[in-house]
């Protein structure tokens, strides 16, 4: 019996440098295999020589993206390696599964997606707060690899050199869908600072920030935190999708789910003003430091419906820089362990 799993090498990827290499597993081959998501992993690494990510997805779950927007898809666990081997301590951390619960959606008001799109769906987020490797960072370690942010940001700790892999591109790599390859850019580099609180949230967990703040709060810096790092994202009209499904169901941008420049974008278009009143000043100086003034947000546009959005997605939605478009199976390799 062999494990399939899909795989980035470590080094030139197009016209991005990939820092290490990258593994993307279906949870549903693994039980297929009768082996634990552990052993999965410690299977694939066996197999790569050098520093990798190893990243497992129940495509039956949901989750959501730091905007607080729900996604069809979740990670189970996530991995680092290096010369074959998983650090016993710091290397593996499974995500915890949430249980259905009113009081939590109150308390997060954009977990309401979860009754109006994905009901009955597993809820999958970061690792447990309490129980994980890193104190600090929903991050494991082994060697050079490092995966941080519940595998959506990896790291080679030797070179320092960096790749985001946001949440809803690893989706599309698992799906053989569309992708964005290119350098992250200004407004990504701010828009990903637009968290919302989540108790076992992804990102950060513990409800350290709030919806309508920025977590950054880097001011004039923020657009240059990640700017330079390159990322593979969901082409624009997937992340259109799932922004509209949100801004469906009643989500407003700045009270509910994050104001990024990608959910303001699509929501002006849609007809949904964000909660002015409740977004910061601090909010309001990076965005304006990106283009995405008040004036901007307040001006006039085209209303369109949700297929006409998701049509011009790449001309609506800003953000990564030198970009270049392909198929999953022109940027990742299908592979197979033996078990």
């Amino acid at each position: 019996m062999r494990l399939a799993y899909k795989f980035i090498p470590e080094g030139p990827l197009h016209h991005v440098l990939a820092p290490l290499s990258m593994a993307f597993v279906d949870y549903k081959d693994v039980l297929r295999c009768g082996l634990s998501m552990r052993e999965a992993c410690e299977k694939i690494a066996a197999q790569i020589p050098g520093p990798a990510a190893i990243n497992m997805f129940d495509m039956d779950a949901v989750t959501t993206n730091s905007d607080g927007v729900m996604l069809d898809g979740s990670m189970t666990c996530m991995a680092a390696s290096d010369y074959g081997k998983i650090n016993p301590e710091f290397g593996f951390v499974e995500m915890l599964e949430i249980p259905y619960d009113p009081q939590l959606i109150a308390e997060e008001p954009h977990l309401r997606q979860w009754d109006a799109n994905y009901k009955g769906r597993r809820l999958l987020m970061g690792p447990d707060p309490d129980n994980k490797p890193l104190p600090i960072h929903n991050a494991v370690i082994s060697g050079r690899a490092g995966n941080n942010n519940s595998a959506t940001e990896v790291m080679n700790c030797v070179t320092m050199e960096e790749m985001l892999l946001p949440v809803i591109g690893q989706m599309e790599i698992m799906r053989d869908g569309d992708l964005e390859v290119g350098k992250t850019g200004h407004v990504v580099s701010v828009g990903i600072g637009f968290l919302v609180g989540e108790k076992y949230g992804r990102i950060v967990p513990n409800r350290q920030y709030r919806c309508g703040d920025t977590g950054h709060n880097s001011g004039e810096y923020a657009k240059y935190l990640k700017c330079h790092i390159p990322c593979i994202v969901a082409d624009k009209k997937v992340l259109a999708k799932y922004i509209i499904k949100a801004l469906t169901a009643g989500m407003i941008p700045g009270r509910d789910i994050g104001p990024s420049p990608a959910v303001l974008a699509v929501a002006r278009h849609f007809g949904v003003r964000p909660d002015y009143g409740n977004m910061t000043e601090q909010a309001f100086f990076e965005l304006a430091d990106v283009g995405f003034t008040r004036e901007w947000m307040l001006e006039d546009v085209e209303r369109l419906d949700a297929a006409a959005i998701i049509e011009r997605a790449r001309d609506i939605i800003p953000g990564v820089e030198d970009v270049r478009r392909f198929k999953a199976p022109e940027v990742v390799q299908t592979r197979y362990a033996d078990v």
